[in-house]
């Protein structure tokens, strides 16, 4: 038995929650897996996950190894990165999950040069405006706009985007176009963002001059994905509220028109994430320290 692997695939196991989840992230057969943990409980003489056709529970005993080997696992990848970084540059595979229209009009255009500077680094990328569970899903960082309530994580201000408020040309000739937040409950057709997690939908939020309001009105129509969201005031549906970076080719072409401009709400932050429990990889160091950098300015407009 390689003890060392049998542990590093009983961790995978706590941390995904299940078996096939733990062999995908792996890139090894359910099988294989599933031998190297019974091998490990042989080994040590005790159980230290409970299976049931269902789900898989990790015993008393299960969690104080895990707690202890993970400790080894963190320390020997430490020592592993030490070298690594002076006799080479980072590499391996890292796994980061992005919003649609984060992912298609910031990260995507710029990742050419990172991939430039580290081209021994793999990105694996989920686009999804779906949240992760950064643990199970092994996930090593997320990238994400709005305030943070998970205190088990870490997280970095990365930028800022400016909410705008847009609808066509054509809608606006049908419908007039408010001058107040508070006209769009007359008449006008909204489409919501709805969240991903709980699809209820976002409010529109205004502010001006330290006045702030928020506008729940019942949608014409709700979409659950940022880039479909755009789509849907691109066809003229109804008024959209979303970020400025996602708005502004449609902004320069005249395919949309902001209004309520006076009434623009504070910038909205976006974050890097990341398990404040996981060790943070060279590679993984690096890929936030360019973000830092590189994260375009222009999301501030």
């Amino acid at each position: 038995m390689d003890q060392l692997q049998a542990i590093r695939a009983f961790a995978r196991v706590v941390e995904a929650g299940n078996f096939t989840r733990a062999a995908d992230s792996l890139e090894m057969p359910n099988a294989t897996l599933s031998k190297l943990v019974q091998e490990l409980e042989a080994h040590l003489g005790v159980r230290l996950l409970q299976r049931t056709t269902r789900r898989v529970t990790v015993t008393p005993e299960g969690r104080d190894y895990y707690d202890k080997t993970a400790r080894i696992l963190r320390d020997l990848e430490d020592i592993d990165t030490s070298f690594n970084s002076v006799r080479s540059h980072p590499r391996g595979q890292l796994r980061i999950d992005v919003g649609g229209s984060t992912a298609s009009d910031v990260l995507i255009p710029a990742l050419p040069e990172f991939m430039a500077r580290y081209p021994d680094i793999r990105i694996d990328l989920g686009v999804s405006d779906r949240p992760v569970d950064l643990i199970s899903d092994n996930v090593d960082c997320v990238i994400r706009g709005g305030p943070l309530d998970n205190s088990s994580l870490i997280a970095r201000q990365i930028g800022a985007a400016t909410l705008l408020t847009c609808a066509t040309p054509a809608y606006l000739k049908a419908f007039g176009t408010p001058a107040y937040p508070d006209e769009l409950k007359n008449g006008h057709r909204l489409v919501s963002y709805l969240s991903p997690q709980t699809g209820r939908a976002f409010p529109l939020r205004f502010e001006r001059d330290g006045e702030k309001c928020e506008i729940k009105v019942d949608h014409r129509i709700g979409v659950n994905e940022s880039n479909a969201h755009l789509a849907a005031g691109l066809a003229g549906l109804g008024i959209i509220q979303t970020f400025s970076y996602a708005l502004e080719s449609a902004l320069k072409s005249g395919a949309l028109v902001e209004i309520l401009r006076p009434w623009r709400p504070a910038p909205y932050p976006f974050h890097v994430v990341y398990p404040q429990n996981r060790h943070v990889t060279h590679r993984l160091r690096v890929f936030i320290d360019w973000l830092l950098e590189s994260f375009p300015k222009n999301v501030n407009r």
